[in-house]
């Protein structure tokens, strides 16, 4: 379930049956600070699960998934979670062992993107659920808004019919006919397996919250309110005109209520309840949130890698494969049998490939993702003549994992949102998103901000979602440069992310794998270079992949001690070891940081140490000065040297990069010259 904060205390408790005494220990903040895990969150956020028993006898798991103030955010990833469940129940036909019911406000319902895109979701094939139950608690107005300002459709549930599915509408007033509706809905759902919507048609009698005077703004409303019999005077009216009670019985029934209530708030005052919960039980047991520096071996035996080199450049008997996705597969076949250089998109293949050989399944979905944005990935070949499809990395051998890769809408927010919601439920998978290019992540803010950075420290969930973000700057323009690699920084800390941006094809093969072979779950943030795709810098040496793993520290030396040491990351490092390499270069050295945060500040340190005391130590960036790593990196690099580390890059910028191809250029000619100090050292040169 997914639903925003009015009335969560109420379903909590009287759906969830979490007990007064805990949510009165929350309001009173009386418990142990000591039981704290993490910075919390209001009460009306928290998430709670429980084993509700039927009427029938039957026990059903209820969750009820964390959420922020942004009251739509939660419908994704409450969708990705119910995904991920089906799975594990192996339920992929009938998708009926878990449902997802979101309850909405009515302005929200109308106002809200997010709401769109997951009805979006609903029947696409990597992102079906079988349906979600839609309840619409419609008070006819959002915080002080009529509904005259807040959409211009007629009812709230419009939005819905986009889908074509059933709009129930019903009046809150009549008890019995919202159960009868509700009952509807989840049959249509349970035969359908599609979405179905009920709009309970009701008020708000204290306004926006308790402390709220809605008078100020709606008098006129407010007034009839105020006359208006409430819910529960109603049907018990209606309860004693039938003579199914007697006045005595209805008035005992209050009364036990309040003294139920009044007992729990005593009790609590005496001896708090507990609030600690164990996070890591069920499919998370054995894992946890502790971050650690320490190595994982993550290389891989050559037949492993051979068996897949084959499924790489195989197809079936009969398949038309188009010509240039045979040369392609051919050349990767080739590439592995013959020990040669590994590039991006193979290391990538590779991979994913090795993982589902040990029986680890792994999910990618995003834009293009089948084919790769850059016409890189290919990991679906599609028959020329009859569109069937064939997955090559389903072929490796008896017994392996499942890739699934999705084609996603283009949606950022809910995409990622159902991917993170998953990644909640299945610990043991490869769930990654990836954006068309880094910068569409903008569009998913809301996710990245509210649940990814900080659901951890609020909610105690812990994820392993992967985002692989196109970046860097290659002169096409601020739109398709930037995946705001300063936004996850600054939102870095407690070891809440893992930042990278790798250098080499084995480094991006290894932190893949590193990713599912640790014994914690942290969402990993990987900047991926457009250029190193088929760059032959960055490609990497098959023995690489067999002994390897990942370094998050690499240092490109220089054959006599260095004059000058330039500390970078990414893509720019490799146009650095070029230039050095062009102009003979011989007393500078290049550090490639791999991994940004949690940075591994000893590692580091030994590695600068090793330069000794007189080195110039310069910083080199591509994105301008008030982006890229900068502003994280520069402290920490004082801390450990003790020195003031020269910035080298493009001056601070409203936009992430110029638009002007030869801008660019010129920028970047300029900027690798500063970094490696080539314009001082000419001129030093002339002089003597």
């Amino acid at each position: 379930m997914g639903m925003a904060h009015r009335g969560r205390l109420n379903v909590l408790c009287n759906t969830l049956n979490k007990s007064y005494e805990e949510v009165f220990t929350e309001f009173e903040g009386s418990y142990d600070i000591s039981q704290l895990q993490g910075d919390g969150d209001v009460k009306y956020h928290m998430g709670f699960s429980s084993d509700h028993v039927t009427s029938q006898g039957g026990r059903v798991h209820v969750t009820l998934s964390a959420n922020p103030s942004h009251l739509e955010a939660v419908n994704p990833v409450v969708l990705g979670r119910a995904r991920g469940k089906q799975r594990q129940n192996n339920d992929i036909a009938s998708r009926g062992s878990v449902v997802p019911i979101l309850i909405h406000g009515d302005a929200a319902m109308a106002g809200q993107g997010l709401v769109m895109e997951t009805f979006q979701l609903s029947q696409l094939e990597g992102y079906t659920t079988g349906g979600t139950i839609h309840l619409v608690i419609n008070n006819q107005i959002g915080f002080t808004t009529l509904p005259a300002d807040a959409r211009s459709t007629r009812y709230c549930t419009d939005i819905a019919k986009m889908v074509d599915a059933p709009i129930f509408h019903v009046n809150g007033d009549d008890v019995e006919a919202v159960v009868h509706v509700t009952r509807l809905a989840a049959r249509f759902r349970r035969e359908f397996k599609r979405d179905v919507v009920v709009d309970i048609v009701c008020y708000r009698r204290h306004g926006h919250n308790e402390t709220d005077e809605p008078n100020f703004t709606q008098p006129t409303m407010y007034a009839r309110i105020a006359e208006h019999p409430r819910v529960s005077q109603i049907y018990t009216k209606k309860l004693l005109e039938r003579g199914d009670i007697q006045q005595a019985e209805a008035e005992a029934i209050a009364t036990i209520m309040q003294n139920q209530l009044q007992d729990a708030l005593n009790t609590v005052k005496v001896k708090p309840s507990k609030l600690t919960r164990s996070r890591f039980t069920g499919v998370w047991q054995g894992l946890s949130n502790a971050y650690s520096h320490d190595p994982v071996d993550t290389g891989v035996a050559i037949e492993v890698l051979d068996r897949i080199g084959r499924a790489l450049s195989t197809w079936p008997d009969g398949f038309n494969i188009h010509p240039k996705i045979r040369r392609l597969a051919e050349e990767r076949g080739k590439v592995v049998s013959s020990r040669g250089r590994i590039d991006w998109a193979l290391g990538e293949q590779l991979a994913f490939g090795t993982l589902l050989a040990e029986g680890i399944p792994a999910r990618l979905s995003g834009q293009d993702s089948r084919r790769g944005t850059f016409s890189q990935r290919h990991c679906y070949w599609y028959d020329i003549k009859t569109r069937e499809r064939h997955k090559p990395l389903d072929h490796i051998q008896a017994n392996q994992a499942k890739l699934c890769v999705y084609n996603s809408p283009l949606s950022e927010a809910a995409v990622l949102g159902f991917d993170y919601g998953y990644s909640l439920s299945e610990p043991n998978m490869l769930i990654m998103w990836e954006a068309q290019f880094g910068d569409f992540v903008n569009g998913a803010q809301v996710i990245i901000d509210q649940f990814l950075a900080s659901s951890e420290s609020k909610w105690g969930r812990v994820c392993g979602l992967t985002m692989m973000l196109p970046h860097g700057q290659e002169g096409m323009g601020p739109e398709h440069s930037s995946a705001r690699l300063e936004r996850f920084l600054q939102a870095c800390a407690e070891d809440n992310l893992q930042v990278a941006y790798c250098t080499t094809a084995a480094q991006h093969f290894h932190i893949l794998r590193r990713q599912m072979h640790r014994k914690f779950r942290k969402p990993l943030i990987l900047m991926t270079p457009k250029g190193h795709l088929r760059s032959k810098a960055a490609s990497s040496d098959i023995q690489d992949l067999i002994s390897g793993r990942f370094r998050e520290v690499l240092v490109d030396p220089s054959p006599k001690p260095a004059r000058r040491v330039v500390v970078t990351t990414g893509k720019i490092a490799h146009e650095l070891n070029d230039r050095i390499a062009q102009d003979k270069i011989e007393d500078v050295s290049i550090v490639r940081i791999e991994q940004l945060y949690p940075l591994h500040e000893q590692l580091l340190s030994k590695v600068l140490k090793g330069f000794g005391e007189r080195y110039e130590l310069v910083w080199c960036q591509e994105e301008p000065q008030n982006m890229g790593a900068w502003t994280f990196i520069a402290p920490a690099l004082r801390h450990i040297t003790g020195k003031e580390p020269i910035y080298t890059g493009r001056e601070a910028a409203a936009s992430p990069a110029p638009g002007s191809a030869a801008l660019f250029q010129l920028e970047q000619e300029q900027l690798i010259s500063s970094a490696l100090g080539i314009s001082a050292r000419k001129l030093a040169k002339a002089h003597h």
